[in-house]
């Protein structure tokens, strides 16, 4: 069974790294609701992105994921497993996954040699998860100083994209950090 993250574990992970623990606690808040594993299957949360996997392996889309957008793990896994029948690695890097939602194409970028060694890495603890949710914003010196000013707006462009304004990222980011800073 998988390693569950208690709140100090966040505040030590946070204040190692130099950021504030409920700047931290703000973005697993809105990337996973705070949970790195399904409770009821122990699985980890994952997002896999149809659009990421057809760009990977020029393959046309299956109807068990190609308006995949539904967000239950259980549809999630059905339409992920469907990819990776089809090309496992590909499958891999078009999904996000845990507890900071880190695509897989990312694991050369966070020192890891294959997608699937990120993957088991991610699979330990939601401890993990959060390690490889910081080295991410590590390795983009924009994205990490926005964390530590807490400029949600910059954060969010560079950790989700151009796309957050559809989603109001950065709000949701600013009502959660208020939330723990409270």
């Amino acid at each position: 069974m998988f390693k569950k993250l208690q709140i100090s574990d966040i505040i030590n992970l946070a204040t190692h790294h130099g950021y504030e623990p409920a700047a931290l606690r703000a973005v697993i808040a809105v990337e996973s609701g705070g949970i790195g594993f399904a409770a009821d299957t122990g699985k980890i949360i994952i997002q896999f992105e149809p659009v990421w996997f057809r760009r990977k392996v020029s393959y046309a889309p299956s109807g068990l994921w190609s308006v995949n957008k539904v967000e239950r793990q259980s549809r999630e896994w059905i339409a992920f497993n469907d990819a990776f029948r089809i090309n496992p690695n590909g499958a891999m890097e078009s999904t996000s996954i845990g507890m900071m939602q880190i695509m897989g194409f990312h694991y050369k970028l966070l020192g890891f040699n294959s997608v699937g060694e990120m993957w088991d890495f991610a699979k330990v603890s939601e401890a993990n998860q959060i390690e490889l949710g910081i080295r991410f914003i590590k390795a983009n010196p924009k994205l990490d100083k926005a964390l530590k000013n807490k400029d949600w707006k910059t954060f969010a462009y560079y950790y989700n994209g151009a796309g957050y304004r559809m989603n109001q990222y950065d709000k949701k980011l600013a009502n959660a950090y208020k939330r723990y800073s409270s």
